[in-house]
């Protein structure tokens, strides 16, 4: 039976979208890509070929899924952030058997759906869906118990985090519950030609996914963009380490909202996405910095993804 908790309430006031879209260059908070299309235009990312992370990250669990549950332990509250559709938790149920799955989710609708699915699937597991905005704050709800928990942050959405943000965020989740644990999925540094057809694929899914979020922006704040007019974009800073999303306007234009305007040059660029990553040992100090003790790592073959676990100090 699935007990669902709505602590979605609004994405984000106007003003916080508007200071965004004011700033120089322009830029908006990549979680409002996921409304229920752009959650389901993701879930269609996964499955491109050039979308390399899912499939790497589940030959992970699928060749060392035992050892990753003899290092996790079993029958612990697996608290699974940016749940989605739930299937990457899905696959680890059978090696982690948790006695509590948490699923939380920004797009309220969609994770009620997922979450509904898991409690079929696994009737014996107790499930609660929580929507919620976890990147400005983990409010953990009074009727979980907070401790022996698993934070479970699959398919490297940590790198939607600059480092410092990446290691504030750590640090809630090592300070929440005791004896907390975390199995984290990384993106390894890797060819900038690989990296960025990753962001960028054939089919132009990415850039459906991409563009989606200007509908979603006219929603929220009343604005007037044409995704005719924009064009994705997705490169990748060596300097950085990171892959840089963004919406490029394809002529001169004025965008309107309620209450104010922006004129986009042709050319002029609406940062969407940061994406970084990271070479292993430098995540791993990323990790003590923010309070948890790296226990243990699995890479795929090619080094292309890793996935750690570890343990709050």
């Amino acid at each position: 039976m699935l007990n669902f908790i709505d602590h979605s309430g609004p994405l984000a006031s106007t003003a916080e979208i508007i200071q965004g879209l004011e700033e120089n260059p322009p830029e908006v908070s990549p979680r409002y890509l996921y409304d229920d299309l752009g959650s389901k235009l993701f879930t269609a990312i996964t499955e491109l070929p050039e979308y390399y992370p899912t499939r790497t990250e589940h030959a992970i669990f699928e060749k060392h899924g035992a050892s990753i549950a003899a290092s996790t332990g079993v029958g612990r509250t697996l608290v699974d952030l940016g749940a989605g559709d739930c299937a990457k938790a899905a696959q680890l149920m059978p090696q982690l058997m948790p006695a509590h799955y948490v699923a939380i989710d920004i797009a309220a609708d969609y994770l009620r759906k997922a979450a509904d699915g898991m409690a079929q699937r696994f009737p014996a597991m107790q499930v609660t869906a929580i929507a919620m905005d976890f990147f400005s704050g983990l409010a953990w709800p009074a009727s979980v118990p907070a401790n022996q928990l698993l934070f479970f942050y699959p398919g490297s959405s940590i790198g939607n985090f600059s480092p410092t943000d990446a290691e504030h965020f750590l640090r809630k989740l090592s300070q929440t519950g005791q004896h907390s644990g975390l199995l984290i999925g990384v993106d390894l540094v890797k060819s900038r030609a690989v990296l960025e057809a990753a962001y960028d694929d054939a089919l132009g899914v990415t850039a459906c996914f991409n563009l989606n979020l200007l509908l979603h922006l006219n929603r929220l704040i009343g604005a007037d963009f044409n995704v005719r007019h924009f064009q994705h974009r997705a490169v990748f800073n060596r300097e950085q380490s990171r892959i840089e999303m963004s919406l490029v306007a394809r002529s001169n234009q004025l965008v309107r909202w309620n209450g104010g305007e922006r004129y986009f040059a042709e050319g002029d660029a609406l940062l969407t996405e940061y994406s970084y990553k990271y070479r292993q040992e430098d995540f791993l100090a990323l990790l003590q910095r923010a309070g948890f003790e790296p226990v243990q790592c699995w890479q795929d073959e090619h080094k292309h993804f890793m996935v750690c676990h570890a343990k709050s100090i």
